[in-house]
């Protein structure tokens, strides 16, 4: 196992919307015996409503604030050594703060995967606030690449098997 992992077990999953990080997270949480921890989840529960309500009613900037906090309370139960897998939102890590809170708090891993496929994947995503505009949403892939690049290890998420994605991560020797 990674020194990193044993002393704050977390494994962020980081990637566009629709890159499979909720669904690769449950398996490999699963696959694990950890717990998962899906943010975006976990701010509708702890602010009793949907992320596109958030972003219409209060805007991206407070979203992003109530993100970052959602996320140094996860990051606080890793660090009192309760091994996760989290999915990220899909703007989390471009945060400088929340990139180095994830950064030294376990091991961050880019679930890549082809505009193509991202776009028919939350094309029918209407609680998905930036996959509204089609034109807005490929200019927001591309501006977002370099910052999902910056994770420590990245897979291919093209395929609709999860199960194929856990694989390519436990391959990673990271455990």
């Amino acid at each position: 196992m990674l020194l990193k992992l044993k002393r704050t077990p977390g494994i962020f999953l980081v990637g566009f919307m629709g890159s499979g990080k909720s669904t690769v997270g449950h398996a490999l949480a699963d696959e694990l015996g950890w717990h998962f921890t899906d943010l975006d989840a976990e701010i509708e529960r702890a602010e009793g409503t949907v992320i596109a309500d958030i972003f219409d009613s209060r805007g991206e900037e407070e979203f992003r604030r109530i993100e970052t906090d959602a996320l140094a309370r996860c990051v606080k139960s890793i660090q009192s050594g309760r091994p996760q897998v989290v999915s990220l939102g899909g703007g989390a890590l471009l945060s400088e703060h929340n990139f180095n809170l994830v950064s030294h708090n376990g091991v961050t891993i880019w679930l890549d995967c082809p505009f193509e496929t991202l776009a028919k994947r939350v094309a029918a995503a209407s609680h998905r606030p930036l996959a509204r505009d089609p034109e807005r949403l490929r200019k927001l892939f591309n501006d977002r690449r370099e910052g999902y690049a910056r994770a420590e290890y990245r897979i291919d998420s093209a395929s609709d098997d999860a199960h194929a994605a856990v694989a390519q991560i436990l391959a990673l020797s990271l455990l």
